[in-house]
């Protein structure tokens, strides 16, 4: 590969020269000059005793694919507006402060120690400068704009105003470092010096400091690196990240600012108008411009893709899909243009699938990379990605890049194959994402989720909100708008003081099991107290009916029996579980169980304690949340199965999903008596329990399918020896409708649960329950 650069010195005058005609000037993306009064004097001591100051970096222009804005070194008289022969890309703020302080002739605009700003001429102390025991950087002073040094009461105690003044200021004279590299001023201004004193005495003053100070100066050289025009502009941007001696790096963003500043076109002003647009939305605040380059370049090479494909000959190479640095370095104004309106009206889109997701701040984003594929993809799929069959898919793909964790390391790559991916999933019905087929979620996970720092925490937190979690506040669905007026946040539900008060393992006390979605208000009233007591606060100070906060409770997958008898394990078992059901339902995916990978508490109840929990339920009696049945098959007035005995299993089970969840006890009846499934067993051809729980799944799965059936649970308890099923039944992400009427036949249903009774909606009435909902 040939040699694209060249190294060597140049004069430190030269140097400063080229800055002055405009043949060396600053590309637009360099950050402006910021060096303050000590930094400039420290410069120039270090000159005046020829130490290095670094090397810079220069950059031949004339390359027609590296074409940026050049502007001229601050101070740079504005008649210097030719086009530049070199660009500085190193060394910006040392060429800059010595042009201001050895060739610009003006007063240097600078900060002192107080960050004020001033402006300071800058003059060499010729006595401090030959005496070999003084401090260089003592000798170089620094005066105000007038070149006077005045005392506290305002009395000029240093002046340097005019030449005259300055060969006879302090011990030996101040000489101007302004004229230091101008052979021809330094001579009017040592004939001036020599006559300001005995001769002899002046000459052998002149001749030290001549060798000590001028002389250093005028002879210093520059370390140059010189790249020349075969220089790529990714080349340009990686050289200058690595030599950069500020330590920024410079963005994308900066580099396509002053490329674009070549074709007349504010990058940053056009950035700034967009961004305003989405400024007051708290999902959108961190939103780069990087980040959004990102999403066009994306857009852009999948359109280039789309027509080399088309225009294909066998054998020709195809441009790949990407949003890789190079590629973004390579975007066309064109492209910029053609895409960035799209990609601006479509972030309301983004927004509302996140909405939809119960995602509402940029802090609560599982992951923010993902956010450049999907929007790409939005923008592409427009109005359908909204429609049944594709929100699905893309809800599914989004999930399992969450939970999968699939944006956690370098991404460019992911963002290039799901975008190709999920839109042939969506549009030509392909197979599935790579993403979706590599998401992976081991349940022991679970244990390890304990902060935002975790993606998976935080899609968690947002699948508690999806799937029904209600404002403890108010009972309602919690939107955007809810959301930001309560003050919800991701909180515990067993007090952090009271899990170590009672022996709860801090690792299980603050994991994502232990954690909901709970308002300010109600976190109030929590406190280090048991469950027990803050429940009976907060009935008491909302006021909230306790039938109605078990409601609420339900709807977070919350045991509320469990809960209000402070059994952490009871509570931690049942929700581990349900929040492994949630990951199975997003993503579609089982997630990963080796043995002994479940909940710490699982088995640790027995048979007693079950029956405990029923008991608690029977004694509680119907609600939101709470329903009996006598039998799940049998009629007991005919002794013979019944299919609206059935019916009536599934109508409650249904109303249950499209509510807060709830648990339906079989064996009980409606007084709240015990009958047992033993009479409903008499009909079965297998009758243990065994068979029960085998037909109910099979109703299950015929009347709503096998995902949605995922979502309840059975288990069996003993009360003075009849057998009861208590099944739960977690809240739906979405509407359930079941496939069959009341008759058999088929159709579908709408089912919603109200108060203790359970009816079907339809129309109108069943579009507004579901906007409500699930939708708002």
């Amino acid at each position: 590969m040939a040699k694209t650069f060249e190294s060597g010195d140049i004069p430190l005058a030269d140097l400063l020269n080229q800055a002055h005609q405009g043949v060396l000037q600053l590309p637009d993306f360099q950050r402006g000059w910021v060096w303050d009064d000590d930094h400039i004097v420290s410069l120039l001591a270090s000159v005046s005793r020829s130490f290095p100051i670094g090397a810079v970096m220069t950059l031949e222009t004339g390359n027609a694919d590296v074409r940026f804005q050049p502007r001229p070194l601050e101070g740079v008289p504005s008649s210097a507006t030719s086009a530049p022969r070199y660009l500085l890309l190193d060394g910006q703020q040392r060429a800059t402060s010595l042009y201001l302080a050895l060739r610009s002739g003006a007063p240097v605009p600078t900060r002192d120690t107080r960050k004020k700003d001033v402006e300071r001429w800058y003059f060499a102390d010729i006595d401090a400068c030959i005496d070999p025991d003084a401090d260089r950087n003592d000798a170089i002073l620094s005066l105000p704009a007038d070149k006077r040094r005045v005392n506290a009461r305002g009395d000029v105690v240093l002046d340097a105003s005019t030449t005259e003044a300055q060969v006879r200021a302090g011990k030996a004279g101040l000489f101007p470092l302004g004229i230091v590299l101008d052979p021809a001023a330094i001579t009017d201004w040592q004939v001036a010096y020599l006559m300001a004193g005995p001769p002899q005495e002046q000459v052998k003053i002149w001749k030290g400091f001549q060798e000590t100070l001028i002389l250093p100066f005028l002879h210093y050289s520059v370390p140059r690196i010189a790249l020349d025009q075969k220089t790529t502009k990714e080349a340009v941007c990686q050289v200058f990240e690595k030599v950069n001696t500020g330590g920024v790096e410079l963005t994308v963003f900066e580099l396509l600012t002053a490329t674009y500043a070549a074709e007349n076109f504010r990058l940053r002003d056009d950035w700034e108008s967009r961004q305003a647009t989405w400024a007051d939305e708290p999902l959108l605040v961190d939103l780069d411009a990087t980040t959004f380059l990102q999403i066009v370049t994306l857009l852009w090479t999948r359109s280039r893709w789309e027509e080399r494909t088309r225009e294909r000959v066998r054998g020709d190479r195809v441009p790949a899909v990407s949003a890789k640095r190079r590629d973004m370095l390579s975007l066309p104004l064109s492209e910029y243009r053609r895409w960035a309106g799209a990609v601006t009206e479509v972030l309301q889109g983004v927004v509302r699938f996140f909405h939809g997701e119960r995602i509402f701040c940029a802090r609560d984003l599982p992951y923010s990379t993902q956010l450049v594929p999907l929007t790409a993809i939005l923008t592409l799929l427009g109005e359908l990605a909204f429609t049944p069959k594709p929100i699905a898919k893309l809800r599914q793909w989004y999930w399992c890049g969450v939970f999968g964790e699939l944006y956690g390391g370098t991404t460019d790559t992911r963002f290039a194959n799901d975008l190709q991916d999920v839109l042939a999933w969506i549009q030509d019905d392909g197979e599935e994402p790579r993403t979706v087929r590599e998401s992976q979620f081991q349940a022991e996970r679970l244990l390890g989720l304990r902060t935002r720092n975790s993606a998976a925490y935080k899609g968690l937190y947002a699948l508690v909100m999806k799937r029904g979690g209600r404002d403890f506040r108010t009972g309602e669905t919690i939107d955007a708008k809810a959301y930001a007026a309560d003050s919800i946040d991701i909180r515990h539900i067993f007090p952090q003081k009271w899990c170590a008060a009672n022996g709860i393992d801090s690792a299980y006390a603050n994991c994502i099991v232990n954690k909901t979605a709970i308002d300010g208000q109600t976190w109030g009233y929590t406190g280090a107290s048991a469950p027990s007591k803050y429940l009976a606060a907060i009935e008491i100070g909302v006021p909230v009916d306790p039938q109605d906060l078990d409601a609420i409770l339900t709807s977070h997958d919350i045991d509320p029996v469990a809960l209000r008898q402070d059994d952490f394990g009871a509570v931690f078992d049942a929700r581990y579980e349900r929040l492994i059901r949630q990951l199975e339902d997003a993503t579609g995916r089982p997630v990963n169980r080796s043995d002994g990978q479940g909940s710490p508490f699982a088995g640790q109840r027995g048979g007693d304690a079950l029956a405990r929990d029923i008991q608690s339920l029977i004694k509680t009696g119907e609600s939101k949340v709470v329903e009996f049945k006598s039998t799940g098959r049998k009629n007991l007035d005919t002794g013979q199965k019944d299919r609206a005995m059935e019916w009536a299993v599934i109508k409650t089970i249904a109303g249950f999903m499209n509510g807060h969840g709830g648990t339906l006890l079989v064996g009980v009846r409606d007084d709240g008596s015990v009958l047992g499934l033993e009479e409903d067993l008499t009909v079965f051809f297998k009758k243990n329990t065994d068979g029960w729980e085998q037909w109910l799944t099979e109703l299950l799965i015929q009347t709503f399918g096998k995902a949605v059936t995922a979502n309840v649970t059975v288990v069996f308890g003993a009360i003075d020896e009849r057998t009861i099923a208590r099944i739960d039944v977690a809240p739906a992400s979405g509407p359930v409708y079941t496939t069959r009427t009341k008759t058999g036949a088929k159709g579908t249903v709408f089912l919603v649960r109200l108060n203790n009774t359970t009816h079907e909606f339809d129309g109108p009435e069943a579009s507004k329950y579901q906007h409500d909902r699930w939708f708002k």
